[in-house]
């Protein structure tokens, strides 16, 4: 995300799915952060991680993929900008539905036209990229090549046991964008069912500033399988030329199975 006083210009719809923002971010009262905030590693069990336990996770991560590949469904995105004094300055918003065409062919298409308004941020390319890939973040077995791995411990999450993984990546290559931080994952599935973390690299050069925030992704249990339903962030950006606290919210929306009349709406 750049600093830049102007506007920015919405993104097309693509055939895939939505791209970044870095930076170190502060907690706030932002009332769904706080819902799902992160509790720290203070409540962690010691306790010895199951064998092989990335790899089970990305058996399972990629099974995820191939369910969720298999549903349309839609995301609305909200992004609001704030100045040093707490006022908000700005707003992006945008409302997508993943489809299926007449042949069978997995789609986007915008319900409505994206409205920006922001004064001091511009989305780029990345953050577009982010929200399609790394916001939703799943750790395929295509994936986990990329990443380091270590076991966190153990955590209680919305009464369900799970093992903490932190990721970090391995090497990021010119133009690629990776997911840095943790998947709490259900014990009795090898389930992610929450991630918090960031999209990484930063891009900072002399001319230019891209910035992404820190973020964490909830999901719930559609069909078996657990689908992201809520993505929040609540983070200052450090530019050069001053914060700029960004709040973003995410909704992934009426899941419906290709060729199924029901469709699967959460209340956030």
């Amino acid at each position: 995300m750049l600093f830049m006083r102007a506007y920015t210009t919405a993104a097309r719809p693509s055939n895939i799915h939505p791209a970044p923002k870095t930076a170190l971010k502060r907690p706030s009262e932002f009332g769904i952060a706080v819902i799902i905030a992160f509790t720290g590693f203070g409540a962690l069990r010691a306790a010895e991680p199951p064998p092989d336990l990335a790899r089970q996770v990305a058996r399972r991560e990629t099974l995820t993929a191939q369910a969720r590949n298999q549903y349309a469904y839609t995301q609305a995105v909200q992004l609001q900008e704030f100045n040093a004094r707490g006022l908000q300055t700005g707003e992006y918003r945008e409302n997508r539905e993943v489809i299926f065409l007449p042949g069978g062919e997995r789609s986007e298409r915008f319900v409505t036209r994206p409205v920006s308004h922001l004064k001091d941020l511009i989305l780029t390319e990345e953050d577009f990229a982010d929200i399609r890939n790394i916001q939703p973040f799943v750790l395929t077995e295509d994936q986990l090549r990329h990443y380091e791995t270590e076991y966190k411990g153990e955590e209680e999450i919305d009464g369900k046991n799970c093992w903490v993984l932190a990721l970090k990546p391995h090497q990021i290559l010119a133009g690629q964008r990776l997911f840095e931080g943790l998947l709490w994952v259900d014990e009795s599935s090898f389930s992610v069912v929450r991630s918090e973390g960031r999209a990484v690299p930063q891009i900072v050069t002399g001319k230019q500033e891209n910035l992404f925030p820190r973020f964490t992704t909830v999901r719930k249990q559609i069909g078996g399988f657990w689908f992201p339903v809520l993505t929040v962030a609540d983070d200052t950006l450090n530019f050069r030329a001053g914060p700029i606290r960004e709040k973003l919210v995410i909704r992934y929306d009426d899941y419906k199975k290709f060729g199924s009349d029901t469709s699967i709406t959460f209340d956030h």
